[in-house]
């Protein structure tokens, strides 16, 4: 959260208004319009996820001026808040405060499920609807009815990475794993990972417990590799698993190694760089999807990739990761509800309560025709999804950018 924000939410507090109350008579008046129409976020924007932040923060902005530039909302602009979350709950559980106090229809965040499952609970009991643009980790829609996500979660994701890893090569016999045990997305990870593999009849020959934030794995890695293992699978966060591959790789280890959705960012290259290459990572985005929708965003993708690159000096990327579609994702389905909620009863009408209740059904009902491909969300806010793919990464031969080239 930046220090106006936190500044403003100290001064509510110190005015001696007590936070209940004050939800209570913005929940129950009108919905302030006069800046547009409120809708929140709240991203990791520093701290150690703050690789996958700036990703959707960027794939949020994009959606914003697709949803203005096309009449808003009713003819009002779409007025988005973004706060900093960092990477720790407390953060975000005062990122989801400030912003529902201010009268926010609906948020979308935070960036990673162990917030979530602390902020989300806030949410919830407030009545405000959340849409959750990268929160994998399994039980995240049951934390209650107003919760819902454009994530497919790991059960259905992490295991196709096993897959095609055991088809491109079969003579695989022996699994190591390692994922950060302080860590709700790893934890929820590592678990269905190591399920996949024992289905396949690789029960792992070691398992490695790490912390977020660390940097020195060699303890770790040097007992895992004592192990002769053939396939290392990882349930980490971008920074810690790109230490990760790199170490994994100067101390010797030459096979194959799976990453989560934790990984799923080309902000991973400055870290692991050319030691990358190889690494295979199941997805739930394909920039090669010919449908409308997604052609539509790679367009405003491209142009805003050069005109950024251009004020920075700066080499453009070729495609948008899966984080910044998704969150792309995220805000274009609540501009979608939004537009249907105002044509069915103008929002002028609605207090703050009734449009988040009316905004949250809506969310559950509608098809969504999106980057990510078709839609839906089940009774229970989990998203409906057709198709999924397998990416590998393939390095530059500089080892500095590179991409994830789709397997067939």
């Amino acid at each position: 959260m930046n220090r106006r924000s936190r500044q403003a939410l100290a001064a509510l507090v110190a005015s001696g208004i007590g936070l209940a109350a004050c939800s209570d008579q913005v929940a129950s008046g009108p919905i302030n319009l006069s800046k547009g129409v409120p809708v929140g976020a709240v991203l990791a924007l520093s701290g150690n996820a703050n690789l996958y932040g700036q990703d959707q923060k960027t794939g949020l902005e994009l959606a914003l001026a697709s949803i203005n530039g096309t009449g808003g909302i009713g003819g009002r602009p779409l007025a988005l808040s973004i706060e900093d979350s960092g990477s720790d709950e407390p953060s975000a559980n005062a990122a989801f405060t400030l912003l529902i106090n201010r009268g926010v229809l609906a948020l979308i965040g935070p960036t990673l499920s162990q917030q979530a499952f602390s902020a989300d609970p806030i949410a919830q009991r407030r009545g405000v609807p959340v849409v959750a643009p990268s929160n994998t980790a399994t039980g995240i829609p049951e934390i209650g009815s107003f919760i819902s996500r454009v994530s497919a979660q790991s059960s259905v994701i992490a295991p196709l990475s096993i897959d095609k890893a055991l088809k491109r090569n079969p003579a695989i016999k022996r699994a190591a794993v390692f994922y950060a045990q302080d860590d709700a997305y790893s934890t929820a990870e590592t678990v269905i990972f190591q399920q996949a593999l024992t289905t396949k009849g690789l029960k792992p020959v070691t398992v490695q417990r790490t912390q977020l934030n660390d940097q020195d794995f060699q303890t770790q890695i040097s007992a895992a590799l004592q192990q002769k293992p053939d396939l290392i699978v990882l349930s980490l966060q971008g920074v810690d698993g790109g230490n990760m591959v790199r170490q994994l790789r100067e101390l010797g280890y030459r096979g194959t190694i799976v990453a989560g959705n934790g990984m799923n960012t080309p902000n991973i290259y400055p870290i692991c760089q050319q030691y990358c290459d190889g690494l295979l990572i199941a997805q739930a985005y394909s920039p090669e999807l010919q449908t409308p929708a997604n052609q539509t965003f790679l367009a405003a993708f491209k142009v805003a990739q050069a005109r950024n690159a251009n004020a920075r000096n700066l080499p453009a990327r070729a495609i948008p990761p899966q984080l910044l579609a998704q969150a792309y994702t995220a805000l274009q389905v609540i501009g979608d509800v939004l537009r249907r909620l105002d044509q069915k009863q103008p929002l002028k009408t609605l207090s703050v309560a009734q449009a988040r209740t009316a905004l949250m059904a809506e969310i559950l009902s509608g098809t969504y025709q999106t980057p990510l491909g078709e839609i839906r969300f089940s009774k229970g806010g989990e998203v409906i999804q057709k198709n999924f793919f397998v990416a590998q990464v393939r390095m530059d031969p500089g080892g500095k950018t590179g991409r994830f080239a789709l397997l067939p």
